[in-house]
């Protein structure tokens, strides 16, 4: 396998200076936004390895060349989605993590725009569903053109940054460059991730404890106007009570003084008088 590496490091090493190998670069990078099984980040790191620590034009170039080709993938993907439309972009992305993916760049551009265009690329399918989110929900093309190319600035930087780490390690091994490179690009990415999960784990907790908080504020408001609104009606019912006692002493009275003027049966209901039906008080 080493043998068969070796070879290949040699044969790109000699067409260094051609255009077609720099153009494979550059449509490579910009591929990836569309199609997520290509290897632009791997392509790049190859690339800088074989250039060397030392050729700084050369892996200042590469930087160029990788940067624009990323971004032009990105507007692309940017326009397909404008032009589709969040319905046919979910048509498009088939498969269950695709549309994941996208579920996922919904969120975070609503909630972190500018972290989603910038650092979307370092995550899985983030690319491709950052591109394509962006553009399904008409995010202003100025703004995500300029945002995109800072973030493939920082990835072709970065990106040229471990291959030329590699080389320098192994400068007359290019293939144990390659690997040294491959897996100091594995375990960014496994920070990158690892943060990223940590970070999606505190919003998720965020957010549940958000409407426990309002929920627990709202309960002692509900007890205390709870007491009012239930001695609001007995409140109302005294002087409506009194009223009725009122009347009854009046009704009596009359009745008294009508018995007595009037005599023979009436004189038993003289005994009755507003005296003894007394107002309650």
């Amino acid at each position: 396998m080493f043998d068969v590496l070796h070879d290949i490091t040699t044969l790109l090493q000699s067409h260094l200076d051609e255009p077609w190998l720099w153009l494979v670069v550059f449509a490579v990078a910009g591929l990836d936004a569309l199609l997520p099984f290509m290897p632009s980040e791997s392509t790049v790191i190859t690339m800088a390895v074989l250039l060397g620590a030392s050729d700084v034009p050369g892996l200042a170039g590469l930087t160029v060349v990788a940067a624009l080709g990323a971004w032009a993938g990105d507007c692309a993907g940017h326009g397909i989605g404008r032009g589709l439309g969040p319905f046919g972009t979910s048509r498009l992305l088939r498969s269950e993590r695709g549309r994941r993916n996208y579920a996922w760049a919904e969120d975070r551009l609503r909630r972190h725009a500018v972290l989603l265009i910038v650092a979307g690329r370092y995550f899985p399918g983030g690319r491709v569903a950052s591109s394509l989110a962006t553009g399904g929900l008409k995010y202003p093309f100025g703004r995500f053109a300029l945002l995109d190319l800072a973030g493939t600035t920082i990835w072709a930087v970065y990106s040229v940054l471990i291959g030329a780490a590699g080389a320098a390690s192994f400068a007359d091994d290019p293939v144990a460059g390659l690997l040294v490179a491959f897996a100091l690009g594995l375990l960014v990415l496994g920070f990158v991730e690892g943060g990223r999960r940590l970070l999606s784990r505190r919003e998720h907790r965020a957010d549940e404890s958000g409407p426990r908080s309002r929920s627990a504020e709202q309960s002692p408001q509900a007890e205390r106007s709870q007491p009012a609104e239930q001695s609001q009606p007995t409140e109302e019912r005294r002087p409506a009570e009194l009223r009725d006692a009122a009347d009854g002493v009046r009704r009596a009275g009359r009745r008294a003084a009508g018995g007595s003027t009037g005599g023979g049966a009436g004189g038993d209901r003289a005994d009755v008088s507003g005296v003894d039906c007394r107002t309650p008080r």
